[in-house]
């Protein structure tokens, strides 16, 4: 008897006590917000949780799409790497076509050309891990030196800088506010909501979490489990470049110091939400506030004398080792 695709049962239904302990994400933030505050009274300031969140963004967005990719059974190491890529390319394909046509037209056009390098970059991540049967880990270690290497060709070991006339144009996607509200965040949200929506509401997002739990029952179940570990990559692709949208007239550059150890901080933001890191079960709420508290971490250590702030990624590796001891058991 074939079991159809529809009737997946992902997981048991938690108990109080594990739905209690799905919220330790959230109580964590709060307790560091409790902590920064006591510490530098200047963390409660709107200027400056407005700039936790809008920091926190970039890395949100791209770890939102680390959860679809994560939950399936894979990994992407290559995302900061392809974040530099698509912001070099981009700011070139605009420079390029700057003098025929007007300031809006080019940005739509650097946009477009972003998420299309983004989604084939998912497309080509994809392909090569399920039709080569190459594990993930060795196939985005390959494409992070790649995508490096290619941008530091391009920029001849220098910095790709954007035209100033097109840097005040493109300026406001990063620097704008609507609703007084800064465009990142609310961006951040939107993209959070819709992968929300995509993993706990629909039937894609259901085969994520079967082929992530068990792809060998997943295929018995008739789940096109390529298909599905495809579409997870492009996925984490098109929000690589959605991130990168919002980056590049925040400086208006691209070297080959970009997106440096991004890869490193979307995957902590994934697991310290609570997604596991052997797949099968995630949170998109979770990524988000795993997102925050990363950057608030980041922003006492600014705010404050305790660790050098150098030591920044030492603590997020830390946090991630932490987090991964503490994930070991859930599953077998």
């Amino acid at each position: 008897m074939t079991t159809k695709p529809s009737d997946i049962q992902t997981s048991p239904r938690p108990s109080i006590l594990s739905r209690i302990g799905s919220l330790g994400p959230l109580l964590g933030l709060a307790a560091l917000m409790i902590v920064a505050t006591l510490l530098n009274s200047d963390f409660l300031t709107l200027a400056n949780l407005s700039n936790v969140l809008t920091r926190a963004a970039f890395i949100g967005i791209i770890a939102v799409g680390a959860t679809f990719v994560i939950i399936s059974g894979g990994i992407d190491l290559s995302v900061g790497s392809m974040a530099a890529l698509i912001a070099g390319s981009m700011i070139l394909v605009m420079n390029a076509i700057s003098p025929s046509l007007g300031s809006v037209g080019i940005i739509l056009i650097g946009m477009l050309c972003a998420l299309l390098i983004g989604a084939g970059a998912g497309l080509l991540h994809g392909t090569v891990i399920t039709k080569g049967r190459i594990e993930p880990f060795i196939v985005t270690l390959g494409t992070l030196g790649i995508f490096r290497s290619v941008l530091t060709y391009l920029s001849q070991g220098g910095s790709i800088s954007l035209n100033n006339t097109l840097s005040d144009a493109y300026s406001p996607v990063f620097y704008g506010k609507l609703l007084g509200i800064p465009i990142p965040i609310l961006v951040f949200a939107a993209v959070a909501l819709l992968g929300g929506l995509i993993l706990n509401r629909t039937r894609y997002g259901r085969y994520v979490q079967a082929t992530g739990s068990n792809e060998q029952v997943a295929r018995y179940a008739a789940v096109n489990v390529t298909q599905v570990k495809i579409i997870t990559y492009v996925i984490q692709g098109v929000c690589v470049a959605l991130a990168t949208l919002l980056y590049v007239p925040r400086l208006g550059s691209a070297s080959p110091s970009t997106g440096l150890l991004w890869e490193l901080e979307a995957i902590a933001a994934v697991i310290i939400g609570g997604t596991a890191l052997k797949g099968g079960s995630g949170r998109i709420w979770g990524t988000v506030v795993g997102a925050i508290l990363l950057v608030t971490i980041e922003n006492v250590l600014n705010l404050t004398s305790i660790i050098s702030v150098y030591l920044n990624a030492a603590v997020q590796g830390v946090v991630i080792i932490i987090v991964a001891f503490m994930q070991r058991g859930k599953r077998t």
